[in-house]
């Protein structure tokens, strides 16, 4: 194998595996942490020691990964198509 032909096949297996990985991501672990509130439900006040709970996650501190959102959807289509 030339060094020409590893390098090649580097640059095709690379985002292929990158991309198996999110997929696997997607099914096993749906949930990320939210960034917003860095996984607590919670967001401090600007100023003082105060702190509410976050409107984006409905203070879980999980957002679902845009691919299983993607997911998610097209298994709606299908099922309802």
């Amino acid at each position: 194998m030339t060094p020409d032909t590893l390098i090649a096949s580097a640059v095709i297996a690379l985002p292929i595996l990158l991309t198996l990985r999110y997929i696997y991501l997607c099914y096993a672990r749906p949930f990320r942490k939210h960034t917003r509130c860095k996984g607590t439900g919670r967001i401090p006040y600007l100023f003082g020691r105060g702190w509410r709970f976050c409107p984006r996650c409905n203070a879980t501190g999980l957002r679902l990964r845009a691919g299983r959102r993607a997911w998610n959807h097209i298994r709606r289509l299908q099922r309802e198509g």
